[in-house]
């Protein structure tokens, strides 16, 4: 995905990597886009702060580097039988924090803790074709699969799945709470049984993790007061040329995922499904692209991105025969059926706070009152008939996104008849009958309308020259401890 602002250059640069952060005692200090409250809680569905610290001090079997890419955690090497349905790990020499073996049998019991935790959630559902753990021969866990998944490692590298013992992680950094910051600092190679480096002691750093509001993390960036800022989204982007962002800082990460509004409240004008259709067709994504001053911002009306493996070209964007116009037309005659009888349209959208939300709200108010509805704006976790999706995918597979749309994780407006077929996908092993009825599943989705998509997430973030350890990638994580370390 190429995008580009419309009057800043957002073509990313190489990183001027220095071979210190200044001062030996100053903390690369790093700035999160969110609420300072509750920005560190535990629960099964974290903040991005809070991810980003239950992946520096909680390893999972495997995690991610710096690029997306799976990479060795707790389990220091794996294999993956022939017929795709049994991963086997071996665990590094190494212990938890107690002081006790990390075995198979305490890796094997701190995974089934952290799947039980995501019971009812979505990454939940990407672990349901998990059939069986054992705990094998010394450091050896087996993970046996019900279907093939290629992308089960990405899913066990998310920072949920870090697995504990006594409710303590094994790193691979220490963290220290002051007030409304995290304090980290890396943990030495052979506290985490791993083979000494001579270099690291100079390539380490401590880090200091805050959350902040986007202004506020802004602020501080432009002032040198924060080196990174993380988790930026559509909703702050024009904040960035308003204040006046160095054009070489910012970063933007080729992500894939849901971008749009899926319905609250299946009741109402919204009880119908071709009533949540003419919404759909209403909307024009193109003007959302100026709207929110972010040229080549990829809009799409499928629900699935396009381009992932399953993907057999079956599926288009919709309404290709129509004009906007045409689709205007017919939706305001389903509105005009409605009010027959005196009934009026008025639909509360939940949005986040913030001037790409501002602009994104005008503009869906603008494109209903031309069929005839009327729209109130309400916050994002406010009672609402419509509330915006932003959400980054964690793997590249249409299953990702049926299991955030599924009837399970979101009712209102779903598809039984899709989730059926997404089951029976999951356990076709003809790659071209899988495909097929992946198609299949999301047609369903789409003619439901529960889902109405816009485009593909924005994640953008501000580093400064000092920072090393940080590179845009796909699935948008940057873990403290890359960032925490200088180059070799």
């Amino acid at each position: 995905m190429v995008l580009r602002r419309k009057s800043l250059a957002l073509v990313p640069l190489a990183l001027a990597l220095s071979g210190c952060f200044g001062d030996d005692d100053r903390p690369v200090e790093v700035a999160v886009i969110g609420p300072s409250a509750g920005a560190f809680m535990p629960g099964p569905r974290l903040p991005l702060a809070a991810q980003l610290m239950r992946g520096a001090t909680i390893e999972g079997l495997v995690g991610f580097d710096e690029q997306g890419r799976v990479v060795p955690a707790l389990a220091d090497r794996w294999i993956v039988t022939d017929d795709g349905l049994s991963f086997i790990f071996r665990l590094r020499d190494g212990t938890w924090p107690d002081g006790s073996e990390i075995s198979g049998e305490s890796a094997r019991l701190a995974l089934a803790r952290a799947m039980a935790a995501q019971r009812g959630t979505a990454l939940g559902q990407d672990l349901g074709v998990i059939a069986e753990v054992r705990a094998m021969a010394g450091r050896v866990i087996e993970i046996r699969l019900s279907s093939r998944q290629p992308e089960l490692l990405q899913v066990l590298a998310q920072p949920e799945l870090g697995l504990t013992n006594r409710n303590r992680g094994a790193g691979p950094m220490r963290l220290r709470r002051e007030k409304d910051s995290a304090l980290l600092r890396p943990i030495p190679p052979l506290d985490r049984g791993m083979p000494q480096d001579e270099r690291w002691t100079n390539r380490a750093r401590r880090l200091e993790l805050v959350s902040l509001p986007a202004k506020t993390a802004i602020e501080k960036f432009n002032t040198g007061d924060v080196d990174l800022v993380l988790g930026g989204t559509l909703a702050d982007f024009p904040r960035l040329d308003a204040m006046g962002v160095a054009r070489g800082a910012i970063r933007l990460d080729p992500v894939g995922g849901l971008f749009g509004l899926a319905t609250v409240h299946e009741d109402g004008f919204l009880g119908k499904t071709e009533n949540r259709e003419a919404v759909a067709m209403a909307i024009d994504r193109q003007a959302l692209v100026g709207a929110v001053n972010l040229a080549g911002w990829v809009t799409t009306t499928r629900v699935v991105n396009p381009g992932l493996a399953e993907d057999n070209g079956t599926i288009g964007e919709r309404w290709s025969g129509r004009s906007l116009e045409e689709r205007r037309a017919l939706a305001s005659s389903r509105v005009a059926e409605w009010k027959q009888g005196g009934r009026s349209v008025q639909l509360r959208i939940g949005l986040p706070s913030g001037p790409g939300a501002d602009a994104l709200f005008v503009r869906l108010q603008q494109d209903l009152k031309l069929i005839g509805i009327e729209t109130l704006r309400v916050g994002i976790d406010a009672d609402a008939d419509l509330r915006l999706v932003d959400a980054v995918a964690s793997y590249g597979s249409a299953f990702w996104f049926f299991n955030r749309l599924s009837c399970a994780s979101q009712p209102a407006g779903c598809s039984p008849a899709a989730d059926k077929l997404v089951a029976e996908a999951l356990m076709e092993a003809d790659p071209a009958k899988r495909a097929e009825l992946v198609s299949q599943a999301e047609a369903q989705i789409t003619v439901a309308n529960g889902y109405i998509p816009l485009g593909v997430p924005i994640r953008w973030s501000l580093v400064s020259g000092s920072v090393s350890g940080f590179e845009p990638n796909r699935l948008a994580v940057h873990p403290l401890m890359s960032l925490a370390m200088l180059p070799k």
